[in-house]
């Protein structure tokens, strides 16, 4: 039975007694279909299937056309549990993780996201998803003209082992310099190593795209989750204090392509208008989520308790 907000999920595919196949065999014979849900609706949630641990999440994955990929030089804290199956993150659970595409500050990301629970949450943790081709039909004209021409800039500051924000060591899955250097070298990725081994990266990307399938414009960026202003209050506040001669040495932060600041009116616009067109579901042990990674974006709900949540990406 599906919860009132539940009822507004994109598409729901429940498995029925009288069908034998494993999901496995339906992502294979069914595949054009599901394609299409995805392409129309930006997620498909598969229910009742029992994919619950990074194996059965690795075996549906495989299904789809197309190659694992791994995480490296990612943003969010992740494990790797089982080849290309990770943790989906390991952000605190008290926090809310706002909505985004994933790798949208990279030169390449995947086409499709996929998120299986292997222990729901009792209290809170909902996924959040929305559909980016309503966020940009829905963002004013002037906004939209000043990131299309410049473009968003991404900051992070990774330490060497020890210190606020994740370390270069876990984001490059590496130790060796070199591999991090050669990385960011093919992922048009500027880097500056500072002192305490720590390392400076900085990434321009496009603010919107096209799908490669229908040519719809969406939102693709994640210029607001970036900025600290997406931070309650007193640590945003905290933080610019604490960075107030020295913002793009936070352990990330945003900014125009061109180097200038984005007004916190846009950022407020860009939050207001996905918080409006968000939608939440809440988990089931065993429930599969499919998103098309630009049609889509996602986020998380504060928790209380236990919860895993796994996520692989082609």
């Amino acid at each position: 039975m599906l919860s009132e907000k539940e009822e507004n999920m994109p598409f729901i595919w429940c498995k029925k007694e009288d069908d034998k196949r494993s999901l496995q065999e339906i992502i294979k014979e069914e595949m054009d279909v599901i394609i299409k849900f995805t392409h129309t609706n930006g997620a498909i949630l598969f229910r009742g299937f029992n994919v619950d641990n990074e194996i059965s999440l690795e075996e549906c994955t495989s299904s789809f056309p197309g190659n694992g990929l791994d995480y490296v030089g990612g943003n969010s804290p992740r494990t790797k549990l089982h080849n290309k199956v990770y943790t989906s993150t390991e952000y605190p659970p008290n926090l809310f993780i706002s909505l985004h595409n994933e790798l949208s500050y990279a030169s390449s990301w995947p086409k499709f996201i996929f998120f299986c629970c292997s222990v729901p949450s009792h209290t809170g943790g909902s996924t959040v998803i929305a559909d980016s081709r309503k966020i940009y039909n829905d963002l004013s004209e002037e906004l939209l003209n000043e990131f299309k021409t410049k473009g968003v800039r991404y900051i992070r500051n990774l330490n060497g082992g020890a210190g606020a924000g994740v370390s270069w060591q876990k984001t490059f899955e590496t130790d060796n310099k070199y591999e991090v250097e050669e990385h960011c070298r093919l992922n048009q990725i500027d880097i500056k190593w500072r002192s305490n081994n720590s390392l400076q990266l900085i990434e321009n990307r496009q603010a919107i795209v096209q799908h490669d399938v229908s040519s719809e414009w969406v939102w693709f960026n994640q210029a607001d989750q970036f900025h600290p202003s997406t931070n309650p209050p007193q640590i945003y506040e905290a933080l610019m204090d604490c960075y107030e001669d020295d913002v793009l040495s936070m352990p990330q932060y945003a900014c125009f392509g061109d180097g200038s600041f984005i007004p916190l009116e846009y950022l407020d616009e860009i939050r207001e208008v996905t918080r409006k067109h968000s939608v939440y579901f809440t988990w089931n042990k065993g429930d599969l989520l499919v998103l098309d990674n630009v049609l889509t974006a996602h986020g998380r709900e504060p928790f209380q308790g236990e919860r895993k949540i796994l996520v692989s990406m082609l």
